[in-house]
């Protein structure tokens, strides 16, 4: 409500066309009169806003009742939309106060730099894709909107899953950030500044990579590396060049726990080695070179037949 409230006021001077979306998971018994209400605000204000609720005709249903595939529906629908619309930007409220709550949970489970530098101001909206995601209210703590809200006096639609301990998001928002707050005053600002850094940081190391990556292709065979020269590297530099590597030749992410076993199964002492990436592919290496290869139809199950 903050962010619309500040883009409806730059609104002028932007010559901005403003169109809102509301997504109902149908988690809650009361979502479906809180999208109405919200509705017919919008259009008090006249704006233009599409209402969805996760499996209702048109709209895909949500896989599985967890955050992540409620995000994943999120962006999807956002995506067509805004294909259907032609927009350029989809714009949403995430503040430094999410940030800071992404990175404590990506940093407890381990995550590396790139997972660190999480919550980009801006990002393309899907993969591919010429229309970008921004952020722009991530200078902001959650509080500064709140005050927003107040000093316009705009309606909130409050959800109490916001606030059920359910969600590891939220054990972080009301029993981590609150003792960091108490402990040094402006943490959350101070740890999304931080993810903020480690993203400036990555940049120049992800448009290094593929020069780097082309040093490394193996004489024989263009679609593999020389492994003998991506071992004689350190570690962390051996870590980022796999990563980037997988993610561009077969579109798998891998973990930072995950990178780290293959790079230690990849040194000359263990000798030749398969790793099975998922989703049909793997990981085949040996004779000074490692490459990609589609992983072999499972066996079935049951008995031989005769």
């Amino acid at each position: 409500m903050a962010l619309t409230r500040l883009l409806l006021d730059l609104r002028r001077l932007h010559h901005w066309r403003l169109h809102l979306w509301h997504g109902d998971h149908g988690w809650r018994s009361e979502s479906g009169r809180q999208a109405e209400e919200l509705a017919a605000w919008t259009a008090a204000q006249g704006l233009a806003i599409t209402v969805e609720r996760a499996g209702a005709t048109g709209a895909e249903p949500l896989e599985g009742a967890t955050e992540a595939a409620a995000r994943h529906w999120r962006y999807g629908r956002l995506a067509r939309l805004a294909a259907s619309l032609d927009c350029p930007r989809v714009v949403t409220a995430h503040t430094a106060t999410d940030r800071a709550e992404t990175l404590l949970l990506h940093l407890a489970r381990g995550s590396h730099r790139r997972g660190l530098a999480s919550l980009r101001p801006r990002r393309p909206l899907a993969p591919d894709s010429s229309r970008e995601l921004v952020r722009p209210l991530l200078g902001f703590c959650r509080d500064d909107t709140a005050a927003v809200c107040a000093r316009w006096e705009l309606p909130i639609w409050a959800d109490p899953s916001n606030d059920t301990l359910q969600w590891s998001r939220n054990r972080v928002r009301h029993q981590v950030l609150p003792v960091l707050e108490q402990l040094h005053p402006g943490a959350s600002r101070r740890i999304s500044a931080l993810a903020a850094r480690l993203q400036q940081e990555q940049e120049p190391l992800e448009e290094l990579l593929p020069l780097a990556l082309a040093q490394l292709r193996h004489p024989d065979d263009p679609d593999g590396l020389d492994l003998k020269q991506l071992t004689a590297l350190g570690p962390g530099s051996q870590r980022q060049l796999l990563r980037h590597w997988l993610a561009e030749r077969a579109q798998i992410k891998l973990g930072a726990a995950s990178l780290e076993q293959l790079v230690q199964r990849l040194q000359p002492h263990c000798g030749a080695g398969i790793h099975d990436l998922g989703r049909g592919r793997r990981l085949v290496w040996g004779a000074g070179a490692i490459r990609l290869s589609k992983a072999p139809p499972p066996r079935p199950s049951g008995p031989s037949a005769p």
